[in-house]
């Protein structure tokens, strides 16, 4: 994944390490926690978040998984086969279908009568 990564660094003005913060979005997402309660081993939680956020807006993550995949398909790597069970896979009782005929006319006089 870091050869996929944007250039960064951990001087003056550039990114801290990429690895620390991808990290510490995965923990986050896998865990489900808020950004202020990231353990202190990733970098400080704003990094985290801010970069996440840039990331996001810019591109970055869609950007990613799309070049590796590319690298993973070119390899060999994936099986894009799916397969799905049809007992798995359920629609809602209403789901089921529009009505096929109209319904029958109502007599004014019954629409009207009270």
């Amino acid at each position: 994944m870091e050869s996929f990564l944007p250039p960064g660094g951990a001087g003056r003005g550039e990114w801290s390490d990429h690895r620390r913060v991808v990290n510490g979005v995965l923990y986050r997402v896998r865990t489900g926690v808020q950004w202020r309660d990231l353990p202190e081993r990733f970098v400080p939680w704003e990094a985290v978040y801010k970069r996440h956020r840039r990331w996001s807006t810019g591109g970055t993550w869609t950007m990613l998984l799309s070049r590796m995949q590319a690298a993973e398909d070119a390899a060999g790597g994936i099986d894009w086969d799916v397969s799905v069970d049809s007992t798995a896979v359920r629609a809602h009782q209403h789901a089921t279908g529009a009505r096929k005929a109209s319904p029958a006319a109502v007599p004014q006089s019954v629409v009207n009568c009270c």
